[in-house]
């Protein structure tokens, strides 16, 4: 009985797997990966231009900032049925849930706004006005604060969520990009593409830690442009995408040194974990496809085609 039950918990576990979605730019669609075949199951045809994607918190629905329809789409994660529209502003690029599951805030990148919506009555809250060419969007993770990204104005904006006022701005490097919140909330790194480098900043003091540059033996120095990071909620890796130098940047969390390039396809964007954490996936716009890279070794072990100019990647987990 025993062996038996056994057999049953590990047929069980192999098949449970973790849902990929993967928006692709150029195709308005959305690819569904399967984590256990590698393979994708599913594609779902959805707004114009489709980028920034994120799911609810019970993972019952995918939003999709259709950037060409000025919109954010919300799509059911069984039937990949489009339910409702929210209204975003003008051009949505990358938003950011807060952990309420209530307010999504949104970057609009031709107005130099973020808009803050109200998923459940699908109304805008307010709309703040930041830099120009707003782009990252990140919110803590008690909530308190949200921080925009301006490409043009090199700043990272700080956003008390319950005034939905502007308290403090951070000017970095060259076009910055994307935001991420340490799992603890302590820390923000942020992504600079065309200065080259990752800062890390306490969230406390608002003051800089480190900053990161990048170089890859082989690989010019302009091509290295930091996009997309993903950190471990052991705090023991952050991984940079580099864009156009293809490759992944493997940094150690704790002493910010760079331990690592892995080669991914072309043009390497943005990354995501799997539940487990033990796979991290990247969206490569230019070679359509995405590479799978175990966390463990540190090595591509697979890509999988998608459809044209992949840019936004998120799991569902299995459980």
């Amino acid at each position: 009985m025993l062996k038996k039950i056994g057999l049953i918990t590990i047929l069980s576990s192999c098949l449970l797997a973790d849902t990929i979605f993967v928006s692709n730019e150029k195709d308005n669609t959305i690819s569904v990966i399967d984590s256990n075949t590698n393979k994708v199951i599913k594609t779902y045809e959805v707004g114009q231009r489709p980028r920034g994607i994120t799911l609810t918190n019970d993972y019952s629905k995918l939003y999709i900032c259709a950037s060409d329809d000025d919109t954010v789409q919300a799509m059911d994660t069984k039937t990949g049925e489009i339910l409702y529209n929210l209204p975003s502003g003008e051009d949505p690029e990358q938003f950011a849930l807060h952990p309420n599951g209530k307010e999504l805030y949104i970057s609009n990148e031709d107005d130099g706004i973020v808009t803050v919506v109200d998923t459940e009555k699908k109304d805008v809250i307010t709309q703040v006005e930041v830099g120009i060419e707003p782009e990252g969007m990140a919110v803590s993770p008690d909530g308190s604060v949200a921080i925009n990204s301006s490409e043009t104005s090199n700043f990272l904006h700080w956003i008390d969520t319950k005034t939905k006022e502007i308290v403090h701005n951070t000017l970095v490097d060259e076009r910055p990009r994307h935001i991420e919140f340490s799992k603890t909330g302590d820390k923000v790194w942020a992504s600079s593409e065309i200065g080259g480098t990752v800062v890390v900043i306490d969230t406390k003091t608002k003051e800089s830690i480190s900053k990161i540059s990048f170089k890859i033996p082989g690989v010019y120095k302009d091509k290295i442009q930091p996009v997309g990071i993903n950190l471990t909620s052991d705090g023991k890796y952050a991984f940079v995408a580099l864009g156009p130098a293809n490759h992944v940047a493997v940094v150690d969390a704790k002493t910010y040194d760079v331990i690592k390039y892995l080669l991914v396809g072309k043009r390497v964007w943005q990354l995501a974990l799997s539940d487990n954490e033990t796979k991290l996936y990247t969206t490569n716009g230019v070679s359509g496809d995405v590479s799978i890279i175990n966390v463990k070794n540190l090595k591509v072990e697979k890509t999988i085609k998608v459809g044209r100019y992949p840019w936004g990647i998120a799991v569902k987990p299995s459980k």
